[in-house]
């Protein structure tokens, strides 16, 4: 049983070394069939979601947060004053993202600031608008640390 192991063993060494022999050859480029010239790079429209569009998704997310990592029954109740305060700030070739300030009223009777962002193809692989939000004074991973300056434009 051992003999068959060890001859395995080897040939598979002596395979790798074979592989590893061949790519030491010199770098050469793309022929045509390699180029991805379909590919032309990102396009993108502007078309951001206004603020008010991405409070369910804040508040949905802020609940699975809080049950699932920290314990918490704190939820989002509602939110009021909700106003951008940035769109595109940087130079146009970047991704679009639409920033959005409020206040979110808490179960616990509190009501924090909510900074938050729409980005254009940010959602799951790429397929519809983003939200990175940030509830200040309950951003316990430091995530946006600190005080949310970092969900900011």
């Amino acid at each position: 049983m051992r003999a068959p192991l060890l001859k395995l063993l080897r040939y598979a060494a002596v395979l790798g070394l074979m592989f590893g022999a061949m790519s030491l050859g010199e770098a050469r480029a793309a022929n045509p069939l390699e180029l991805n010239f379909w590919l032309s790079g990102p396009r993108y429209d502007g078309a951001v979601a206004d603020c008010d569009r991405a409070l369910p998704t804040i508040a949905t997310q802020f609940w699975e947060k809080e049950s699932t990592f920290w314990n918490s029954s704190l939820r989002i109740t509602g939110f009021s004053a909700v106003r951008e305060t940035a769109f595109r700030p940087w130079q146009s070739d970047n991704i679009p993202r639409r920033y959005c300030t409020g206040e979110a009223m808490l179960n616990d009777g509190k009501v924090r600031k909510v900074h938050f962002s729409i980005i254009e193809d940010g959602g799951f692989a790429g397929y519809g608008n983003g939200v990175e939000w940030c509830v200040v004074g309950l951003d316990r991973n430091w995530a946006y640390n600190p005080a949310c300056r970092a969900a900011k434009p």
